[in-house]
This record gives C-alpha cells, sequence and structure tokens, in this order.
C-alpha cells in the first residue's frame, strides 16, 4: 500500500488552507534560526521550529480570544533544519500555532498533516483547554486503513494556544537557597492538592501557585523544618480522553504537551509570573523548589495518539521508531511513546527546558520521571550517554539537584545506583525494605542495615556521596502513610478500572482490620508504626524524602494508585485532629533531631570496618544483649532487634583526623513484644540519655540511663540516644 501522500503538501488538498477569511501575508523578515521558539526582543517576535523533514512551516496568528485566525505566515527561512522568521508587528500576548507541511508517510515514520494546528514545543504558555474530538487526530478514526488514512478536518477549534511572553520579572534580592544536601530534607506535594482544601486559601486561589503563596501554607512547610518542596509535574499536561469520560483527570500530571510552559491550571490569573513570584516567596522562606518533570514522553501516545505537537513537527526526529517498521513506537514508558533524546534537536529542547526553568524560573532543581529513558541510547542504557552528559559539563544544570527515578518499562531499565556522578536517585530498596521490616517479616536485618547506611552496596563508586540516595517510604505513587498501616489490599474501585490498576505488592499491613477501625489498640499500634516509619527516614543515612500530607495522617481509603483523583480522595486535609496535631510536633521534633546531629547526615559512607589508625569503628552493629552483631546473628531469619551505635569521633572528611560529633545509639525493634536491649559502653562516655521513643504519645523530658543497664524496646518501636560525656549532667 503505497502510505505516501505527497499531494498533499500543496495548498490546494488542504480544507484548513481554504479559510477565506484568514490572510495569506502579514509583514515578516527572515529573523534568526536562534533562539528556538517565539522570543520578545522589544521590537518584535522572532519565530523559531525546528522541523529535519517538513517541506513548508506556516505560523498561525490569532486574535486576542483565541477563537479567529487573523493571519497565516509562511516561514520564509530554513537554516540547519530550522524554519524560521521574524514578525516586526506581533508584541507580547500573541496567541500563535503552526501548521508544518511534509509527507504523511507513517510506515516511512512521517505523518504530517497541516490541517492539524500544532503547539510550539517551546512555547513559553499555553492556553486554553484541549477539548478531544475526532478532528484531533491526523488520521480518519474508524477509516478501513486506520492510521495509514489521511484526515482533512480542520483541529483549530479544538486545540489550546501558544502565547508569546514577555520574560520581564523583578527578583529583586531573590537569590536561589544553595543549599548542601546534607542538609536536604524533600518535601513531595501538589500544587492543586496540597490547597485545595485549605482554610486560610482564599477559594479564588486554591489549587494554584498563588494559593501555595498564603502566608499560612508557607509558614507551615518552613516550620516542620523541610529544606525542599517538590511540586508534582506543573508543565502543560493533558486530562486523557478516557478519563474525561469517566468524570476523572490527569491529576498527576504524567502526560506532557509542553516543556516550558506552566500548566495553565495552576495559574490563578493570566501571567506565568505567577510562578516565579512563588519560587521567589519560597526562596525567602529559605526553601529550595524542585520540579518533578516528565521529559520520557508526551501525550501525543502511540500510533493511534492524537496530533498536538511533535508527532505532526517531526514525528521520525522526535520519538523513538521501531528500526523495522518506523509505522510503529518504541514504548519504553508504558505509555504509548518515548522521547528519542539520541537525537540531537531534541537533547537540545530538553537540555533548554531544563536551563529555562533553572535560570528564568530559577528552580532548584528537578526530580526525574522514569529516568532510565533519559540515559537509553539505541543499545540501551548508558550512564554515559548524550543527555547524562550534558547534564554533567553543563554549568547551570550541573549546579542544581538532579534527582532520578532510576527505572522504566523498557529491557534493563531498572538502573538504581547507575546513575553517574553528581545525581540523587530514588531508592526503591530502601522503601521495601524498611517497610518489610517494620511489618515483622523474617530476615531482614542485613538488608535493613544496609539501607540505613545509604545502600553503600548500590551508591558507593565514582566518589559518589550518601545523599545519592533518597531514602522514603512513601510517595504520590502508592500508599500514604496511614494507608500504609491500614490497609493490606489496594482499594482503587474509584479509579474505573476494576481494582485492576496500582501495584499489588506494597508490603502493607492493616494491624487486624481493614481500613478504619474503633478498635483503640489498633490505632495507637497504628500511629506507632507511623512514628518509627518518620524516624527510620530521618535518621538513615543519605537523603530523606517525605509524602506532604503523611504528618497530618492523610489517608486515599486505600488508594494506591490516584493519578486520576482530583477530588478529596487525593486532596489533603486540613481538618484535623489530635492525633494529626501530634503528629506534626512529632515530626518537627524527629527533623530538628537529625539536624541537630551531623553524624546522621555524613558527607561520606560509614563503614563498619575497624580504623585501625584512628582506633575505631565508625558503625557498631549491636545485638539485644549488647554484644555486637556477628554471622550467626545477622543470618537468624527469626531476629527482628537491631542496634546501630555511630561514633562521633568516626572522620568526617578526606582528611584523617577524628570528628567532634555526638555519638548516637539508634535500636530498632520490630518484634510485636517488648525486648530488653542492654546499652554498651563507649569511650570518653558516662551514659545514655533518651532522646526519642516512639512507644511515647508524647514528648517526655531525656531521662538517663547507665552502660549495661537495659532499655525496655515496647514491641514495634525505635529509640534514639546520645552518649553522655563524661563530666556531664543530663542535657536538655
Amino acid at each position: 500500500m503505497n502510505t505516501s501522500h505527497p499531494s498533499r503538501d500543496s495548498d490546494k488538498s488542504v480544507a484548513a488552507d481554504e479559510t477565506p477569511s484568514v490572510m495569506r501575508h502579514a509583514r515578516v523578515h527572515e529573523g534568526s534560526s536562534f533562539p528556538l521558539g517565539a522570543t520578545w526582543d522589544g521590537l518584535g517576535v522572532n519565530f523559531a521550529l525546528f522541523s529535519a523533514n517538513a517541506t513548508r512551516v506556516e505560523l498561525c496568528l490569532f486574535d486576542e480570544t483565541g477563537e479567529q485566525e487573523v493571519a497565516r505566515v509562511e516561514l520564509p527561512e530554513y537554516t540547519d533544519e530550522v524554519w524560521h522568521g521574524y514578525l516586526p508587528d506581533a508584541r507580547p500576548g500573541q496567541l500563535y500555532g503552526y501548521r508544518v507541511h511534509g509527507p504523511y508517510a507513517p510506515e516511512e515514520g512521517h505523518r504530517f498533516n497541516p490541517n492539524k494546528l500544532l503547539l510550539d514545543p517551546y512555547a513559553k504558555q499555553i492556553v486554553g483547554d484541549l477539548q478531544w474530538d475526532e478532528a484531533l487526530f491526523g488520521y480518519t478514526i474508524g477509516h478501513p486503513d486506520g492510521d495509514l488514512s489521511f484526515d482533512e478536518r480542520d483541529s483549530a477549534p479544538f486545540m489550546p494556544r501558544c502565547r508569546v511572553i514577555d520574560p520581564a520579572f523583578t527578583w529583586g534580592r531573590s537569590r536561589g537557597v544553595q543549599l548542601p544536601w546534607d542538609h536536604t530534607i524533600v518535601y513531595e506535594t501538589h500544587v492543586r492538592g496540597y490547597t485545595m482544601r485549605h482554610p486560610s486559601v482564599p477559594e479564588a486561589l486554591r489549587g494554584t501557585f498563588a494559593g501555595l503563596m498564603v502566608n499560612d501554607v508557607v509558614d507551615y512547610i518552613r516550620s516542620l523544618g523541610v529544606s525542599s518542596v517538590e511540586l508534582l509535574p506543573i508543565h502543560a499536561f493533558v486530562d486523557d480522553q478516557r478519563l474525561l469520560e469517566q468524570g476523572l483527570r490527569n491529576y498527576w500530571g504524567y502526560n506532557t504537551l509542553g516543556f516550558f510552559a506552566p500548566h495553565s491550571r495552576y495559574i490563578s490569573g493570566d501571567s506565568i509570573n505567577e510562578f516565579k513570584e512563588l519560587v521567589a516567596r519560597y526562596h525567602a522562606a529559605d526553601l529550595e523548589v524542585i520540579l518533578d518533570v516528565v521529559y520520557n514522553h508526551t501525550a501525543e501516545g502511540n500510533e493511534l495518539g492524537p496530533t498536538l505537537s511533535l508527532k505532526g513537527i517531526d514525528n521520525a526526529s522526535y520519538y523513538r521508531l521501531m528500526p523495522d517498521e518506523l509505522r510503529y513506537y518504541i514504548d519504553d514508558t508504558g505509555t504509548g511513546n518515548t522521547l528519542n533524546l539520541s537525537h540531537q534537536r531534541v537533547l537540545q529542547m530538553v537540555a533548554d527546558s531544563l536551563r529555562y526553568w533553572a535560570t528564568e524560573m530559577r528552580v532548584d532543581g528537578f526530580r526525574f520521571d522514569l529516568a532510565t529513558i533519559l540515559g537509553r541510547e539505541p543499545h540501551g542504557f548508558d550512564e554515559g550517554g548524550g543527555f547524562l552528559d550534558s547534564c554533567r559539563q553543563d554549568p547551570v544544570l550541573s549546579q542544581v539537584k538532579l534527582i532520578a527515578e532510576p527505572w522504566d518499562c523498557g529491557p534493563g531499565g531498572y538502573q538504581v545506583g547507575g546513575f553517574p556522578p553528581g545525581w540523587a536517585e530514588w531508592n526503591d530498596r530502601y522503601r521495601d525494605t524498611v517497610r518489610a521490616f517494620w511489618r515483622g517479616d523474617e530476615g531482614q536485618l542485613p538488608e535493613l542495615a544496609t539501607r540505613l547506611m545509604a545502600s553503600a552496596d548500590f551508591f558507593k563508586r565514582r566518589g559518589r556521596r550518601p545523599f545519592a540516595s533518597v531514602n522514603f517510604v512513601t510517595a504520590h505513587d502508592g500508599y500514604t502513610l496511614f494507608d500504609l498501616v491500614a490497609y493490606n489490599d489496594k482499594h482503587n474501585e474509584a479509579n474505573g478500572e476494576d481494582n485492576k490498576d496500582g501495584h499489588g505488592h506494597n508490603l502493607s499491613w492493616n494491624h487486624g482490620v481493614e481500613g478504619p477501625t474503633d478498635d483503640e489498640d489498633i490505632q495507637a499500634l497504628r500511629l506507632r508504626q507511623i512514628r518509627n516509619f518518620i524516624a527510620t527516614t530521618l535518621f538513615s543515612q543519605g537523603t530523606p524524602m517525605l509524602l506532604a500530607g503523611d504528618e497530618l495522617l492523610r489517608t486515599q481509603q486505600g488508594n494506591n494508585n490516584a493519578y486520576c483523583q482530583d477530588n478529596e480522595i487525593s486532596w489533603v486535609d486540613w481538618n484535623l485532629d489530635g492525633d494529626a496535631h501530634a503528629m506534626i510536633e512529632y515530626l518537627r521534633r524527629v527533623i530538628a533531631l537529625r539536624l541537630r546531629y551531623p553524624i546522621l547526615r555524613r558527607g561520606r559512607f560509614l563503614s563498619g570496618e575497624y580504623n585501625e589508625e584512628m582506633g575505631l569503628k565508625e558503625v557498631t552493629w549491636l545485638a539485644p544483649d549488647g554484644a555486637e552483631m556477628d554471622i550467626e546473628r545477622w543470618e537468624d531469619t527469626e531476629a527482628r532487634t537491631l542496634g546501630l551505635l555511630l561514633d562521633g569521633r568516626a572522620q568526617p572528611s578526606g582528611i584523617r583526623r577524628a570528628g567532634a560529633d555526638v555519638t548516637l545509639l539508634l535500636i530498632f525493634n520490630a518484634h510485636h513484644e517488648a525486648v530488653a536491649f542492654q546499652l554498651p559502653a563507649a569511650p570518653s562516655g558516662s551514659g545514655w540519655l533518651c532522646r526519642l521513643d516512639t512507644s511515647q504519645t508524647i514528648e517526655e523530658a531525656p531521662f538517663q540511663r547507665a552502660f549495661g543497664e537495659e532499655h525496655r524496646m515496647e514491641g514495634r518501636s525505635l529509640a534514639l540516644l546520645e552518649l553522655v560525656q563524661h563530666g556531664e549532667g543530663v542535657v536538655t
């Protein structure tokens, strides 16, 4: 079958070009091929669009309502595969889109269709909502030839518009926080969900950047002691047609439409400067802003998906296609398509986007969704791949925080520990181990010990530091902390997929009753387990990450895949009871302890080996009788109690000299029964001061115990004790 349609590159065959009200000409100059996108220079606007395989590019200009196309301008120049032109009469606020001509030959990888209005990949603002209609598709839905057919309907009535912006913004004295990794505590949240039910946020501002700037919101986050607010995707994204038909939405935002534009739903007014104001406000509060970004795929799906932007601009360049069947897409994301970062211009687009957000928007870092894809070359994952190399050598990107979700759906996709120096990574092995340990699973002590020490088995290589391990127990994807201790099974019925979606291996435990209960003993145990999870995360070496709302005991009613729940299932409930208030205070206390003791956040990996030169072990693992763990004890699958002695004299840096930190003893007891733990002796000390015990429901005054004395560890509890130096009394 001949699927190429070269004649459809002519004006006569394109229905959209026959609109009589469209002006065919406007004052246009040659312009420049750099920078890409629409750039206002104070006198006019330069338009530049990359397409290696197009034959002609038309710029469509719209009136201020976006409804009427007022001019169509053919970009006059083509330089280094970039189409460009300069409009001296254009101004900020101008709405526009593109129509790109070229062969419609899906079996050759080309899907040009100038009947489809396309979004500029470099658009700094996208206005209006996508209205799902069959005209959005480059082929005719229902046609016997499927995606090999050619659809001549105009998609413009159903498409959003790009808007030219004026980038000017007065930052004043605002500066980036530039927080070192050892002081970093990540707080993952959602722009919309965090404020939709907040009583201090005016209704008109709820769910927006402006809502996140309300003083009570900022003051609360700062009061917790966290350092870095990580926002789920804020890049412009699309609500899937299937979800809208079910009354749902793409709440999380992992369906990107534009890599430079903030999502319009998160802007309370009409200016993207609202996001800049948010960053400036958080920086003034000494809070970093980190963005969760999605550069692995777009909202255009596979060969049966819509033509919204890249697919119609240059499908063969922007996407990874099956080498022997260019009609089809390589799907390492599970979403239908995969961006082709092996292409120079696609790599440039992603790097330009990151630099834009880091410089123009001044964000402090990025968390990369399915980041393995960004390091994937045609031969597989390569830590020396183009994208990872570009980040490492870039003078801007190498100085911001880079956090990888180190897995994808492709072959060899699991790459925890496989990223190059300079990167941190989500550590799911930490998550699963800590969950299994506190659930009481057998044989967890060796694995737990490794995870508590920043997973050196994964990350101690090439000069990487402990911060590379981002330690978390919960995140947006999965249970909340309350649901982790309240449900054995996922309850995703509200998602409309018969509870078949979401992960079934959650390592959760309901403690005897599925969901809410009036049983006070179960309630108390659940709260203790939540305290255990929080303390474990914050007392581990590495970078801790917390899920916003966990400290408020937020529940999603057992839904562990609330990606489509833009409602009270996902929104943070600020109507707090006494238990929630107590948990907030507990979190503040634990964070303060982490920051108080540098030994909990060392910049180098701590070793359990004896250092003859310094005469000490940085780390000593202890059994309940106070003796050092031996092979037999490590191999005891029934053992569920472990002590961790962190010697404050341990060498803090590469210089061989003793440290002056406080020595700490951590005790973990996952037994359901109490265990008597004999407190060890430690050099230069006279006893132990208990700073935290998760079996306590309220904060109690520190109490001191002598060496050799037994400390009663209640069932499923954690304790932190500080060494009392000779000559010291009880330290407050």
